[in-house]
């Protein structure tokens, strides 16, 4: 097995920037586990289906596809609502396992999501688990939404961001909660920039990634 590194933590925390950003770092593909629920769960809005049904869920995350995941309509409160009532699905789950482990044949890769240290790469040889503040992570979320010239009010945005935390952390399958193994980043308060560098210096001295790799953070 190549390099892993599994990166997990809540909604709007940053794992995305910091997974892409360490994935060019060590020149490894990077998959965005979050989009294969997001994808499964549009997937069955579009049907005119609930997501919360077990058996319409399962069935749209068996037939999920690569390009589904490149659509332009995977993010905002509906496809958040979508993509955290099928992830508590275990049909669903198990569905999407294969997928993602298939994408980390070969050199390896960087993924991010709320299991990968836990369930879909327990032997990955870095975890990190990225959180930061509710309400830094709520502002981070309005800020996004704002970007893409969707009206939301701040409050409202913040509110959900906790709603889905209390789902993902009390789901009965593969539930939001860091690996015993994980190391811990804590971006409240933190740009991108500093993340990333303070990302590498955790990730420094983790047996299985050659000092040579991190350079210029001794």
């Amino acid at each position: 097995m190549g390099l892993i590194i599994a990166i997990d933590g809540p909604a709007a925390a940053g794992k995305g920037t910091l997974a892409r950003r360490l994935a060019a770092y060590f020149g490894l593909p990077y998959l965005d586990t979050g989009l294969l629920y997001r994808a499964t769960g549009r997937l069955v809005l579009d049907a005119g289906g609930d997501p919360a049904d077990h058996a319409t869920a399962e069935a749209a995350a068996r037939a999920l596809r690569p390009g589904d995941l490149a659509r332009g309509d995977l993010r905002g409160p509906q496809a958040d609502a979508a993509a955290s009532a099928v992830a508590s699905i275990p049909g669903v789950r198990a569905a999407l396992l294969d997928f993602q482990r298939r994408f980390a044949d070969g050199p390896g890769a960087v993924l991010d999501g709320r299991d990968i240290g836990t369930i879909v790469f327990p032997q990955a040889q870095a975890k990190l688990f990225v959180t930061a503040s509710p309400e830094a992570r709520g502002h981070r979320r309005w800020l996004e939404l704002q970007g893409k010239g969707q009206a939301a009010d701040l409050a409202e945005v913040a509110g959900q961001i906790r709603v889905r935390d209390q789902q993902d952390r009390d789901r009965a399958a593969a539930p939001l909660v860091a690996a015993p193994d994980a190391l811990l980043l804590d971006t409240t308060g933190l740009d991108a920039d500093t993340a990333f560098a303070k990302a590498l210096d955790l990730l420094r001295n983790k047996r299985g990634i050659a000092p040579a790799r991190i350079v210029g953070f001794a």
